[in-house]
C-alpha cells in the first residue's frame, strides 16, 4: 500500500472538500488542507490550478487511480463519439471496483478494490480480479458463494450511509448487481461538486 494510499483521508483536506462523503472524514472538523501553514493557505487559483484540482477530485474519488491509467482513460473518452465529458464519466462509471461500490458491497472503492484483487467477485459467473475491468450494461456481478457472508460486504449492505444508484439494478439476498446502463454525470451520486469538463480541458491544453 502506497504513503498515499495509507493516508487517504488527508486528501480531503488537501483538496478542501469530503470527497466521499463520508461521515469520518477529517474535513468535517478541520476544513482547511493539512500542514504547519494549512489555514494561513489562501489565494485565487489559476485557471490551470482549477484544472488541475477538478482532475485531482476525479483521480481521487475513483479509487486514487494512477496518472497513466487517468489520462489513458481520458484518452479512450475522446477517442468515442459523442460527449468527451459524458464519456470520461461513462468510463469511469463502468470500472468493475465502480459498480462494487456502487452496489454498495463495499463501504469504499478502495475495499472494492481489495475484495477484486482478492478474488471474491465473479462477472457474468468468471472471476475477475481487476480492479479496471469495464463491465457492460447487463453483465452479472456477484459475489462468490464462499464470500457472500464477509463481515465488511454485510456492514455494508445494512449501512445508511448512501444508497444504490437507479442505474445498478441490486438483488442483495443473492449478492448480485448488473449495470442496467452507462449513467449520465447529472444521475452519478457524487457527495461533492465534480467537473469533469475542467478534466477534459485540463488534458487538452
Amino acid at each position: 500500500m502506497t504513503k498515499r494510499l495509507a493516508s487517504k483521508h488527508k486528501v480531503d483536506r488537501r483538496l478542501k472538500v469530503n470527497l466521499w462523503g463520508r461521515p469520518k472524514s477529517p474535513f468535517n472538523s478541520r476544513n482547511y488542507p493539512p500542514g504547519q501553514h494549512g489555514k494561513a493557505k489562501k489565494g485565487k487559483a489559476s485557471d490551470y490550478g482549477t484544472q488541475l484540482e477538478a482532475k485531482q477530485k476525479m483521480k481521487f474519488y475513483y479509487g486514487n487511480m494512477n496518472e497513466r491509467q487517468f489520462r489513458n482513460t481520458y484518452r479512450k473518452a475522446m477517442q468515442k463519439k459523442g460527449n468527451t465529458t459524458e464519456n470520461l464519466v461513462g468510463l469511469l462509471e463502468r470500472r468493475l471496483d465502480t459498480v462494487i461500490y456502487r452496489a454498495k458491497f463495499a463501504v469504499t472503492v478502495f475495499a472494492a478494490r481489495q475484495l477484486i484483487n482478492h478474488g471474491h467477485i465473479k462477472v457474468n459467473g468468471k472471476k475477475v480480479n481487476i480492479p479496471s475491468y469495464l463491465t457492460k450494461t447487463e453483465d452479472t456481478i456477484e459475489i462468490k458463494d464462499k464470500s457472500k457472508e464477509i463481515a465488511t460486504i454485510t456492514g455494508s449492505l445494512v449501512s445508511k450511509e448512501r444508497d444504490v444508484p437507479e442505474y445498478i439494478q441490486m438483488d442483495e439476498k443473492s449478492r448480485k448487481a448488473k449495470l442496467i446502463r452507462v449513467p449520465k454525470f447529472s444521475e452519478v451520486p457524487y457527495p461533492t461538486i465534480m467537473e469533469p469538463n475542467l478534466v477534459i480541458e485540463y488534458y487538452s491544453r
